[in-house]
């Protein structure tokens, strides 16, 4: 179950057809097609026998009835896309043999935190009756006639049986693969052709920006590990992503040779902890204006003629002490980016394409603090994200999707795409760094090429996401994790497959 704030919507009038117990979408995903998956931002089952009671909390949901005890499960979806096609997907706890589920159409304007049969909305007239078999372990509706626009929909299911429930797992259970699912079949982007171009903020005209970052932990220098990436991969990273702090003075030598090589034309992004040493507050107070200055001077003698990205502690999520006079609160950071860019800008550094790249972390984009960390649109020009995919099953194994989506963000009911694009639209998305990994001991080496293949199709239904930086690395911060794709022959060919896209075809001259 998840949090809600008073987001409403109804759902679409008509009549609910009944899907297969095997999962299987309502319209299989073509080239032209993919499939995301929705979680539900809200899940509760009412008792007419406990009219205050709430079970927003529960891990199970429960259908059915015991005597005049009825027992209703709600549930509520919102989606940031346009679908093709639906289903939604119940994994079932227990089965009464020969009983029906019916599923209807309900307002959205209840919360799992606070809804009660006392309060419950009524049920609407667009219904479906399924009925059981024993043993079955889920069960699925075609939703295609009803879930089209992006928006916001509400369902409850009721069941026949007369002297027990039928209980299914809801949004809190442990298991990712057994939560309440709605699946969309969504248009994906065709590849372009030629002609797409970087515009004056570095956002393409068509396609997606490539990038990498290569080399890091390691003694490689990241010069040299990036060409050798892009010998792997096949194509030139257009992003050549770098990290800097303090009073360091960069970009390096090196690193503007690296923008200067016609044949493989590359732009950096430049990763800088200004606040290195001192605190976020102390530069907003001022602190650190000598290191802004001398900076600006270095890049308007050194680096005057290209755009760059620049990004400002990325990940400040992970940094971020909630406690007041710490000098590292979200609105300390957000105070320090916009005290960094107004500073660079009034000394004349016109050729930066500021980048706030947010760890994405669901652990993180819950907490109450987390929308006090955007300093705001004028001083923002790319939203961007890290975020990471394990290859072995467990904690955030999945597909391309599942990388996007975590969440939901506080305050909302939306994972980070769709919080992103609806809470700032118009500002593009960067992966501004992602991988997929699996762990250094041996029998956790699983293949990471499955979750690579997920990428291009999902990457074509986000038509905001206009940057993929890849962050390759056999070994973490952590020193226990493989990032890199490297790893093996499988992992190396799924990553050059999907450089070869010519969705990446874009110029930046």
């Amino acid at each position: 179950m998840r949090r809600t704030y008073g987001i409403f919507g109804t759902l679409l009038a008509g009549s609910l057809a009944v899907g297969g117990y095997a999962g299987t979408p309502a319209q299989a995903a073509s080239a032209t097609t993919t499939q995301l998956t929705v979680s539900a931002s809200d899940d509760a089952y009412t008792s007419d026998a406990r009219k205050g009671l709430n079970t927003g909390a529960e891990t199970k949901l429960a259908a059915g009835a015991l005597s005049t005890d009825r027992k209703v499960a709600f549930l509520k979806f919102t989606t940031g896309r346009a679908a093709t096609g639906a289903t939604l997907r119940l994994a079932l706890e227990n089965v009464v043999a020969g009983s029906t589920l019916t599923v209807a159409g309900v307002p959205a304007n209840w919360a799992e935190s606070t809804l009660t049969a006392a309060n419950a909305p009524a049920l609407g007239t667009a219904k479906t009756t399924v009925k059981l078999a024993a043993g079955q372990k889920e069960v699925v509706f075609d939703l295609g006639a009803q879930v089209k626009a992006a928006g916001t929909y509400a369902f409850a299911v009721t069941s026949s049986a007369a002297a027990s429930s039928n209980r299914f797992y809801s949004s809190e259970h442990t298991t990712a693969a057994l939560r309440p699912a709605l699946r969309l079949t969504v248009p994906t982007a065709a590849s372009p052709a030629t002609g797409c171009k970087a515009g004056p903020k570095l956002v393409p005209t068509c396609g997606v920006l490539w990038g990498a970052a290569a080399g890091g932990f390691t003694d490689t220098p990241r010069d040299v590990a990036l060409t050798q990436w892009e010998a792997a991969t096949g194509r030139t990273a257009a992003i050549y992503h770098t990290y800097h702090k303090g009073n360091e003075k960069f970009p390096t030598k090196a690193e503007i040779a690296m923008t200067q090589d016609a044949a493989h034309p590359r732009t950096l992004l430049l990763n800088w902890k200004v606040a290195y040493g001192t605190t976020w507050a102390a530069v907003a107070a001022g602190g650190q204006d000598q290191r802004i200055d001398n900076w600006s001077a270095y890049v308007k003698a050194n680096f005057s003629e290209q755009r760059f990205f620049l990004a400002l502690h990325h990940e400040p999520e992970n940094d971020v002490v909630d406690r007041a006079g710490s000098g590292m609160t979200a609105k300390d950071y957000a105070a320090m980016y916009r005290h960094v860019i107004q500073r660079l800008r009034a000394n004349g550094v016109t050729n930066a394409v500021n980048v706030l790249a947010y760890m994405g972390n669901e652990s993180y984009l819950g907490k109450s603090w987390f929308p006090d960390l955007y300093p705001g649109d004028d001083v923002i020009d790319w939203i961007g994200l890290d975020s990471y995919l394990n290859a072995a099953k467990g904690y955030h194994h999945g597909d391309f999707n599942n990388l996007l989506d975590r969440g939901p963000v506080f305050g909302t009911n939306l994972g980070f795409y769709d919080w992103a694009t609806t809470k700032h639209p118009g500002k593009p998305v960067m992966v501004a760094e992602w991988g997929v990994y699996h762990g250094l001991k041996a029998n956790e080496a699983v293949d990471k090429a499955p979750a690579f293949n997920t990428v291009l199709p999902q990457l074509k239904a986000r038509p905001a996401v206009k940057a993929l930086v890849y962050f390759d690395t056999p070994r973490d911060d952590q020193g226990n994790r493989n990032i890199s794709i490297f790893s093996s022959d499988s992992a190396k060919a799924a990553v050059k497959r999907i450089a070869a896209d010519p969705y990446f075809n874009v110029s930046l001259r």
